[in-house]
């Protein structure tokens, strides 16, 4: 082997035999010339391939999934995550939700998720902490949340099934769904309107890190947990590339962080570990309060609705019926207009002098008084804080909702919202007698309280709309006859301001 490896892989000898044949010179340096050609090319095609797909992640292998792990996932899982050049706007394909529940409390909770998920549609699962005996076909699949038994936990007034639920995102994210932007994460009471998240994270880089929801409503509950966490019953989403930095050191987290309360909690102090802030948009909902949401929900903000949480343990958001035929007519209401749901409009009866507040497909409230855009804004209190039921002190403003009937606008709720024709909704709002404890007998009521019905025409809201800044919308009083008031919401004309006369 010696002989064979010095007589043929010798360069010097090699050279020396060429260089003995002056008619082999140009054969020699063409062969070298080649050689140099094809090893450049090759590099250029290793580079340009590099270059093309280094920000995909085809094979990842995660060194912390394969503990605790009884589901038989593979630590080795093919996740295709969409690159950078891909042009298709985000849809709800792109996102897999993840529902914290455990059998018992989806016996009571699963029609609020029935609700939203559409079946074949919508992706993920919800997570419970044993297998059930049946599951109802309508409900959204599930999985069984893996041993969490080996976990630290130390809060004194919390439940261990934090750790379980805070995992949701790592073990969605080992099941190797395809093709996947964000992972959603919400409670078995949680309420998301799926069309109007969608939108907001399309409007997101999803191959950026992004960590988005919303704060507490209570401010003693950001005291308590956190500012700079994104409340989970209102929902979190998280981009592909975080959730890839985040399950890498997930349950170091938690048990670094083994004395914090909530899942929530333990998943923001990850995020605090990796470095990426969290993103507030204004229609994510945890609704931190007690007694009735309705003040909260009829001055909703400048943005699309994306969630609601809590419901259950609120007063009905409509006086007629229980907290899930409300929430059913809201919901009705959203499929007809998504973005318009609970947009506020103002306008002024200038003959009568009325402010009027429509919060579309909920409510309206009418004022015979002139009010200031700044006071109609102001959510009206009729809720308390949610730890201690106090008055105060909440993450917004709030004005008083006064006992006196006096005091207090003449209130409608939504009866029901018809198309009249493609892109084109016509809205209706009656009183409901005894809710608000006696009419007000000055005369400045009467007209007001004469009107049988409010009816709301408008055009559908577009991506256009919201993309004018998030300018609240404009209307108008059409016009008001036999009892019925007419208005019409538009977009705001050129230099057109909401200034009481």
């Amino acid at each position: 082997m010696s002989q064979i490896t010095e007589t043929t892989h010798d360069p010097l000898k090699l050279w020396k035999n060429f260089s003995s044949l002056q008619d082999k010179n140009v054969d020699l340096i063409s062969f070298f010339m080649k050689g140099a050609l094809s090893l450049s090319l090759l590099a250029s095609i290793i580079f340009f391939l590099y270059s093309a797909y280094s920000n995909q992640t085809p094979w990842l292998i995660c060194p912390i999934c394969d503990n605790n792990n009884n589901n038989g996932s593979e630590a080795r899982i093919v996740h295709h995550h969409t690159s950078v050049d891909n042009p298709e706007k985000t849809n709800i394909s792109h996102i897999v939700f993840g529902i914290g529940g455990s059998v018992i409390s989806w016996q009571d909770r699963r029609h609020y998720s029935e609700l939203w998920w559409k079946k074949n549609i919508t992706r993920g699962f919800v997570w419970l902490d044993e297998k059930p005996d049946t599951w109802p076909a309508t409900s959204p699949p599930y999985q069984v949340s893996e041993d969490t038994s080996s976990f630290k936990f130390t809060n004194t007034y919390g439940s261990r099934s934090a750790i379980r639920i805070a995992r949701i995102v790592l073990e969605s994210f080992k099941l190797g769904f395809d093709n996947v932007r964000w992972f959603v994460l919400g409670d078995d009471d949680t309420v998301f309107f799926v069309e109007n998240l969608v939108e907001v994270l399309s409007r997101y880089d999803h191959n950026q890190m992004y960590y988005i929801g919303g704060n507490s409503e209570s401010i003693e509950q950001d005291v308590i947990h956190s500012y700079d966490m994104a409340y989970g019953g209102g929902g979190i989403a998280i981009s592909y590339p975080l959730v890839e930095q985040l399950v890498k050191l997930l349950d170091g987290c938690i048990n670094r962080y083994a004395d914090l309360y909530g899942s929530d909690e333990r998943i923001g102090a990850c995020m605090a570990e990796i470095g990426v802030p969290l993103t507030h948009e204004l229609g994510f909902h945890q609704v931190d309060i007690r007694g009735d949401p309705y003040g909260l929900l009829a001055a909703h903000p400048v943005a699309p609705l994306i969630s609601l949480h809590h419901l259950d343990s609120l007063k009905p958001i409509l006086p007629a019926g229980n907290s899930l035929d409300s929430l059913r007519k809201l919901v009705g209401a959203y499929k007809m207009d998504p973005r318009r749901t609970l947009q506020q409009s103002f306008c002024y009866a200038l003959d009568s002098k009325w402010s009027i507040s429509v919060s579309w497909g909920y409510t309206v409230q009418i004022y015979p008084v002139l009010l200031t855009a700044k006071e109609l804004r102001t959510p009206l209190q009729t809720f308390s804080t949610w730890r201690t039921w106090s008055d105060w002190p909440f993450s917004f403003n709030t004005r008083p909702m006064s006992a006196e009937p006096c005091e207090r606008p003449v209130i409608f709720y939504l009866d029901h919202v018809d198309e009249v024709r493609p892109g084109k909704t016509r809205s209706f709002y009656k009183r409901y007698l005894g809710e608000t404890g006696g009419d007000c007998e000055l005369a400045t009521y009467a007209p007001v309280l004469a009107l049988q019905t409010v009816n709301v025409s408008s055009s559908k809201m577009d991506q256009e709309d919201w993309n004018l800044e998030g300018q609240r919308q404009c209307s108008e009083v059409v016009s008001q006859v036999d009892g019925v008031l007419q208005i019409g919401l538009r977009r705001c004309r050129s230099g057109e301001t909401l200034t009481p006369p």
